[in-house]
């Protein structure tokens, strides 16, 4: 267990806030690995939840994204009260989404951050290769980290907007109508994550389609 000072707070979007925080000697993780954290608060130590590392081993610190629930007094809505300075307490870090090679990644709202890492790793690394990304938010207001997912992956990553609140948008879903007629081939790793109903339904598409449940990593 660990307790971590915050170095610094950001909002990426009006309810997405990026945490830096300080990275103890010696710490390693795997990209698409996660942290059980607490408050480092009266009251809130023992209110634990999962958080992904976004940041990568080569850094100097450690980054988590998190979305912000106003809508209830839980964990997230105080730390959207934290600033530098503030702590939190790392747990454990334990295995989630672990990259089996090239692929397909389809990610809804704040199911993106454990492929970030991935992706930063395998760009910086040279081996950013043979991957896609579709993304798939409220609004373009929802995305995270878009400007820096376009210069990773160029053409090979594509917006999804389920609710884009414009005249003459066409609403949009991720389904298996959508995958045969955007990805066609189904031969190759396919990575999911994002609410429970976004997983569940997107995987069961995918296995319908032919993908083998070895190469479905969720």
């Amino acid at each position: 267990m660990n307790t971590l000072k915050i170095l610094n707070t950001n909002y990426l979007t009006h309810d997405v806030k990026q945490f830096v925080l300080e990275k103890p000697q010696g710490f390693i993780y795997r990209p698409g690995q996660s942290g059980h954290f607490s408050i480092n608060i009266a009251g809130w130590e023992d209110k634990i939840r999962p958080f992904t590392f976004t940041s990568l081993n080569a850094w100097p610190y450690l980054e988590l994204i998190v979305k912000i629930h106003d809508d209830h007094e839980g964990v997230t809505h105080q730390m959207g009260k934290l600033i530098s300075g503030s702590q939190l307490i790392l747990h454990d870090v334990f295995g989630t989404i672990e990259y089996k090679g090239p692929g397909i990644f389809l990610a809804g709202g704040t199911g993106i951050t454990p492929f970030i890492s991935i992706f930063r790793a395998l760009y910086f690394s040279g081996n950013l290769r043979q991957t896609g990304l579709i993304y798939s938010n409220r609004t373009q207001e929802d995305i995270i980290l878009g400007d820096e997912l376009f210069k990773m992956l160029g053409p090979a990553y594509m917006n999804v907007f389920t609710r884009q609140g414009v005249i003459g948008f066409q609403e949009k879903r991720i389904d298996k109508k959508f995958l045969i007629e955007t990805i066609r081939i189904f031969d190759t790793n396919f990575y999911v994550c994002g609410p429970k109903n976004f997983t569940d339904e997107i995987s069961a598409d995918l296995i319908s389609l032919g993908v083998k449940p070895q190469s479905l990593i969720i």
